[in-house]
């Protein structure tokens, strides 16, 4: 059963506001609760300005929560977990636009215990969510690819769409890539008709499905697999993608993307007809950016890990991108950042502020994340924000902020 909540009411955004737009940081805050430790420092140190807060994603874990934050209606449904076990996930909808988030479903945080399992995990839920999606009048999905614990090649997703597998018995096959080995027929009758649903993919342009740049052997290690069973799980694929495209009638396992999500982009291209978009752009599009950002006075934005891989299309990068085209400055939060000079002022970001030039310790920043956010809002403000009346100071672009460490904790 469903439960939906109501419809954020729409608010006109201020002019001469500070747009706070983080991603989140992985493993201690959501991209909301960045947004809203930020607007909680922001408001003691400067009560009068006005503050607009947008978390953003780039269609990995964190899609949904995002465009419920932006004021679209969040669903929730049980479906399979990436091992069989149900889990209740959410979807976003908007009027006949939904976010399916493959993390939701299929994603490693619903493995019990945070244990991998590269040869069974599944994305049936995910399938199972898409289909939820259509049957509430969805007719524009974005499907965000991020986060996910199966390497199925998007096998998975269409079995929970409805479609079968069949072994040389024609028995069902279980779920996982490793079973894939015995695929021998699909029956794809089940499936619903998805003509008139467009199919969107916001994520990066992986590699391919298959070989050494394909979705085991890249993505495989990263989900627990050994060398032995990437190459189990590559055959596995193999076999997978023969079947499919003769039955979808579109060859897509060396379309850039179709690696992605453990081969979860090939399903999309070939099952869903889905056309794949750099994730960070496609949600700031979905979420409004550009018109919350028209007539700010400063963005700031963020991630966990401010480094080299958020220069290939992390969320971050699409903000400060996005707010360069509204005239508007960004700076930066971080766990930690590996990102100066140069390469900052090419990604259009003036400062980063980071939490480990406050706090070392990478266990206690962890805990204490939040607050330490609360503490670098001072510094954001002493520079970016200065009292009424005063001129506004805008500094080169720094690394980072060293402010003193707080005292440790007994």
């Amino acid at each position: 059963m469903a439960v939906a909540s109501a419809d954020s009411p729409p608010h006109p955004t201020p002019r001469g506001h500070v747009l706070l737009a983080p991603g989140r940081f992985r493993g201690a805050l959501s991209a909301a609760e960045v947004a809203a430790h930020l607007a909680a420092g922001l408001r003691r140190v400067r009560p009068d300005v006005p503050l607009v807060e947008l978390p953003v994603a780039d269609g990995g874990d964190g899609t949904v929560d995002a465009a419920v934050a932006a004021g679209w209606r969040r669903v929730e449904v049980e479906v399979c977990g990436p091992t069989g076990r149900p889990v209740t996930a959410r979807l976003a909808l908007r009027g006949q636009s939904a976010v399916v988030e493959l993390a939701e479903a299929s994603g490693l945080r619903r493995l019990p215990g945070g244990r991998p399992r590269p040869l069974v995990a599944s994305s049936v839920g995910t399938g199972q969510l898409l289909g939820h999606a259509v049957r509430l009048g969805a007719r524009r999905i974005v499907l965000g690819l991020g986060g996910g614990a199966c390497t199925d090649g998007g096998a998975g997703l269409v079995q929970g769409l409805g479609g079968r597998l069949l072994d040389a018995l024609g028995k069902d096959l279980p779920p996982g890539g490793a079973a894939l080995r015995s695929l021998h027929a699909l029956d794809l009758r089940g499936l619903p008709d998805l003509s008139s649903v467009e199919v969107v993919v916001a994520g990066e342009a992986a590699g391919p499905l298959l070989g050494r740049g394909g979705a085991a052997a890249v993505g495989g290690p990263r989900r627990g697999a050994s060398r032995d069973e990437v190459a189990l799980l590559d055959a596995g694929l193999r076999r997978w993608a023969d079947l499919a495209e003769a039955a979808s009638r579109r060859a897509s396992r060396d379309l850039p993307g179709a690696g992605a999500s453990g081969g979860v982009g090939f399903a999309a291209l070939a099952f869903l007809g889905a056309r794949i978009e750099p994730g960070a752009s496609l949600m700031l599009d979905l979420l409004g950016f550009a018109e919350k950002a028209r007539g700010a006075h400063l963005v700031v934005t963020g991630e966990g890990s401010l480094d080299s891989r958020s220069l290939r299309g992390a969320a971050p990068m699409g903000v400060a991108r996005a707010a360069a085209r509204a005239g508007a400055p960004v700076v930066a939060v971080a766990g930690q950042r590996a990102l100066t000079g140069e390469r900052l002022r090419r990604a259009r970001i003036q400062a980063v502020y980071a939490l480990a030039d406050i706090e070392p310790d990478e266990e206690r920043r962890v805990r204490r994340s939040g607050a330490l956010l609360e503490q670098l809002t001072v510094a954001i403000a002493d520079e970016w924000l200065p009292p009424s009346g005063l001129p506004p100071v805008r500094p080169s672009v720094r690394p980072s902020v060293p402010r003193p460490a707080p005292p440790s904790e007994p």
